[in-house]
């Protein structure tokens, strides 16, 4: 795996496309890039801006540039020796006409070939919808709709089919339901053919044959344009424009395999899994074998083929078994392998990749069992995140927060809020499924069925309320031991949440979900059993998602840069010791894990979240100005005419001065008029998402408009009004204030993604400062002229320093130790991870770490919490660090302790003090931090025992 050295991310859309990353690759092989790491390639909707909607998994997406441009792609990576690692969408599938496999389950229901494909319920309880599927895609009411004209009945005389149009939508007529209208247009022969259709799931094999039938015939008979106006006449009496028409309309519409419906109808009554909220994404049954291969068949070729060196797994907690499914995707993986055109390539990996997005709790590891090479980077971006804040910084910043906001600073109660509401609305459908899961369970045992659906639906509501992690990952075996720690503290908490017959009920659920093995059971109860534990690990997944990073993290922000996509936001602060730790776990589990600081799902820019982590540091500074501000913004408050007396929330105000300072461009002037402007419409975008996600004073589902307005007035009046001159100046100084410290953090934390265990991911453009926020703001085109032509510098980093802001140092840094790992790729992918010892007063402000295999070493040491020692750029002053110093133990002979370590990124020759044992030999090695950092806040020091590095 040492072929798989850094990747560089790519969005892909109609706007950058496969070809315009061919352009890419001789600048990405310069910077030091071993593979490009792409967002999903396969079809998605038209116009996709990231490709997550994907329509077609067969194909490679046409508006990318098709197969074709793919590859030349490859082609032309191949020739630089590098690769591809592709993302993929096991979970889930866009709904919509322009998906062959969704069109066909809607015209042809539990017969359809493609009905097992999706995750649908066809016996629900409601009596509409045994054997249908609700469609909830209607902008107002069923009724409504219906009486509008908005339902158009037409055809498709080149599939040889009848629809019904609404806006977008294309719902296909069912063969069966067409006798009538066929009938009517005079076609006596084809509506035989379509009375005769049988409607059976039994029948499904012969209904399938006569619906190819009748289809061929309708393609025929279509082609006569007096066959095409009789048909249209009779459409048009089913267009709902008179009530007989509506009522004609509707009854057409009744015999259909779904049901339209409002779109608000959804969160209750959907019958099938969808992703998340998102009722336009269906869930995908890729733990069925048949669907399994329909879905990967086409990145199986590329893989085969040698196009694709590897595969990042899209939300795998999404899936029904996550480590079934991975363990028959390294099945499959390596079956290809060894089927891949031998190849010169160092790029190509022996053993192909398999990379998941997971989001892990603190205490919760990845399971080692899945066959997966790791996580996509999550833990890692939470970890260097938490060790950049300040601990003493939390108290005064939570201080200012509770005070101001009037809520909580306890990020975990905004969480339990927050999963609460999710499960009475958004997740309601889902839940109430589980619940309806459950008491099958209930029902199938004549110990368990006086348990109501009342009592379960009570009892599982606190235990998803207080689960602490994604999911479990129980399966027919029953729940690992690795989660029992979870289940069972969620459990405990639950427990004094419900009234003592509860109880009772929580510990049938203990034992149904998991802590008794369905396969212990005879049938219907096991399937019973293992149907309920699929359904409830599906649903801890969305709320916690939803709960967390959707909701709970847009209504507390003690600091916003602690509250990101997969941190835990509810931990302030982490200590070296803990970073160590994590790292040193990575290296014995997952070494090849990726290690990310930034995503296309981020919420915040890595280098906003680095500014922000500076208030740490300033927080008493911080604070004071902030109460300040709320005096000084006190008129533009006031300013209610044309908001109808809305005034905005303090917790809102906090939340935007925060952003303002961790976002403000490092070139931008408060005075400067047309660049104020952009940057608040910028800021506008965010804050519409935030307080929509908040759930508080807007919603996606019901808009409060009159506040958005009023948010965007004191927005916009803020960042440009000349009335707020003094405070824009104030609000600037302290961005620009600790925008040394945040630079500090950024490339920090940058050195370590490089050199810790794990292989390091960049994300496009990130390459300069990174000041973006969330979607679309971080999917914002990226200059790559700029930086291909500031690549070719040859200035050296202590010289970019001076000129800091323009961002060429972060990647000159970059471009640097891409370079090294190039040189020593088994050190970085294989070397062991040592902790060094820092004594000293500065002990505190650094982390150091050794990485060495056989005779090569490397010593990482990086400066944290420097605001208080850097001044206006980021060098730090040699004095500030007294006699801080760095020791490790050296068992190696006095002559090879005594060879100089060469500082990779300066250039300097460091020879250590070596302390000397009786015997000759060298106990151990130290030196001063003021000697090491004198010229940066970091250094990379390396040593190779065979030859000069």
């Amino acid at each position: 795996m040492t072929s798989l050295r850094a990747t560089l991310r790519l969005q892909f859309h109609p706007g950058f496309t496969l070809d315009d990353a061919c352009e890419l690759v001789d600048y990405c092989s310069a910077l030091g890039i071993s593979h490009l790491y792409a967002s999903p390639l396969l079809k998605s909707r038209t116009d996709s801006t990231h490709g997550y909607d994907g329509v077609d998994p067969t194909r490679i997406d046409p508006q990318l540039g098709g197969e074709e441009a793919l590859a030349r792609l490859v082609e032309r990576l191949h020739a630089r020796d590098m690769g591809l690692i592709m993302d993929i969408v096991p979970n889930h599938l866009a709904i919509g006409h322009e998906n062959p496999w969704w069109q066909d389950v809607l015209q042809m229901g539990q017969q359809s070939a493609h009905a097992h494909f999706f995750d649908i319920d066809w016996h629900s309880p409601d009596p509409a919808l045994q054997g249908r599927m609700l469609l909830p895609l209607l902008g107002d009411t069923y009724g409504s709709v219906l009486r509008s004209g908005e339902l158009q009945p037409g055809f498709d005389a080149e599939l040889g089919e009848l629809q019904v149009s609404y806006h977008e939508h294309r719902f296909p007529l069912a063969m069966h339901s067409l006798g009538p209208l066929l009938e009517s247009a005079g076609a006596s022969s084809l509506a035989a053919l379509a009375n005769a259709l049988p409607l059976t799931v039994d029948e499904a094999e012969s209904a399938r044959a006569g619906v190819a039938e009748l289809r061929t015939a309708l393609q025929q008979w279509l082609t006569q344009s007096s066959a095409r106006d009789a048909l249209a006449r009779v459409l048009a009496d089913h267009d709902g424009s008179t009530p007989e028409r509506a009522e004609r309309l509707h009854a057409l519409l009744e015999r259909q395999w779904y049901r339209l419906a409002w779109w608000r109808a959804g969160n209750d009554e959907l019958n099938w899994r969808r992703f998340f909220d998102v009722t336009e994404l269906a869930g995908v049954r890729v733990e069925l074998p048949d669907v399994f291969e329909a879905v990967h068949a086409r990145v199986f070729d590329l893989i085969e083929r040698g196009w694709v060196d590897g595969v990042r797994i899209d939300h795998v907690d999404g899936l029904a078994d996550p480590r079934g499914y991975c363990l028959q995707l390294r099945t499959r993986l390596d079956e290809l392998a060894a089927r891949r055109p031998v190849t010169t390539r160092t790029s190509a990996p022996d053993r192909l990749p398999i990379l998941v997005e997971k989001i892990l709790a603190e205490d919760e590891q990845l399971h080692d069992d899945w066959g997966v090479d790791g996580d996509t980077g999550y833990a890692f971006m939470n970890s260097v995140n938490a060790l950049q804040h300040r601990p003493d910084g939390e108290a005064p910043l939570a201080a200012l927060w509770s005070s101001l906001s009037g809520r909580t600073a306890d990020f975990s109660e905004e969480t339990v809020r927050s999963r609460r509401l999710m499960l009475k609305s958004l997740l309601a459908s889902e839940f109430e499924g589980t619940v309806r899961a459950l008491r099958a369970v209930a029902c199938s045992h004549p110990d368990h069925r006086d348990l109501t659906t009342g009592m379960i639906r009570r009892a599982l509501r606190e235990l998803v309320v207080q689960f602490g992690i994604y999911r479990t990952y129980a399966d027919d075996h029953g729940r690992p031991v690795q989660d029992e720690p979870h289940f069972q503290r969620a459990l405990k908490v639950a427990r004094y949440c419900v009234e003592p017959p509860g109880q009772q009920v929580l510990d049938a659920l203990e034992c149904w979900l998991g802590s008794e093995a369905p396969v212990n059971f005879p049938e219907p109860e096991r399937t019973a059993r293992l149907r309920a534990i699929t359904r409830f690990q599906q649903l801890t997944s969305p709320v916690a998602a939803k709960a967390v990073e959707d909701t709970a993290g847009y209504r507390c922000a003690v600091l916003l840069s602690r509250s990101d996509v997969g941190f835990e936001a509810d931990t302030f602060s982490m200590s070296v010791e803990r970073f160590h730790a994590a790292n040193q776990d990575r290296h014995a589990r997952f070494p090849h894990a990726m290690l990310t600081t930034a995503t296309h799902d981020h919420k915040r820019g890595e280098d906003v979240r680095a500014r922000l982590a500076a208030l740490s540091e300033w927080a008493s500074v911080y604070t004071e100005a902030v109460r300040q501000w709320f005096v000084d913004a006190s008129a533009l408050r006031g300013r209610t005419a044309s908001t109808g007396g809305v005034t905005v929330m303090p917790a809102d105000e906090l939340m935007l001065y925060q952003i303002l300072v961790g976002a403000w461009p490092l070139d931008l002037l408060p005075d400067d008029e047309a660049g104020m402007t952009a940057f608040a419409e910028r800021i506008e975008a965010w804050q519409q998402k935030a307080l929509r996600e908040a759930k508080l004073n807007s919603h996606w589902l019901y808009t409060n408009e009159p506040y958005e307005q009023a948010c965007r007035d004191f927005t916009r009046g803020l960042l440009t009004s000349p009335e707020m001159h003094e405070l824009r100046h104030s609000i600037h100084g302290m961005a620009m204030r600790i925008a040394p410290t945040g630079a500090i953090n950024s490339l920090v934390q940058t050195l370590l993604r490089m050199t810790a265990p794990g292989m390091p991911d960049l994300y496009q453009g990130t390459e300069y400062w990174d000041f973006s926020l969330v979607d679309p703001d971080n999917r914002r085109p990226v200059d790559f002229e700029a930086r291909q032509r500031t690549l070719a510098s040859s200035d050296s980093l202590v010289e970019l320093q001076t000129h800091w802001q323009d961002g060429r140092i972060k990647q000159a840094l970059i471009h640097g130790v891409l370079m090294l790992r190039q040189r020593y790729p088994v050190l970085f992918a294989e070397g062991e991870y040592l902790p060094l010892s820092v004594e000293g007063e500065g002990a505190d402000q650094v982390v150091a770490f050794q990485r060495r295999h056989g005779q090569q070493q490397l010593v990482v040491v990086a400066a944290r919490h420097a605001g208080t020692m850097s001044g206006e750029g980021l060098q730090i002053d040699p004095e500030c660090w007294g006699r801080t110093r760095i020791r490790w133990f050296d068992e190696s002979n006095m002559q090879v302790c005594r060879m100089p370590w060469k500082d990779w990124l300066t250039g300097r020759t460091i020879v250590l003090h070596c302390a000397e044992s009786s015997l000759g030999r060298c106990m151990e090695q130290s030196v001063t931090l003021g000697r090491l950092l004198a010229e940066l806040p970091f250094c990379l020091l390396v040593r190779d025992d065979a030859g000069d590095p």
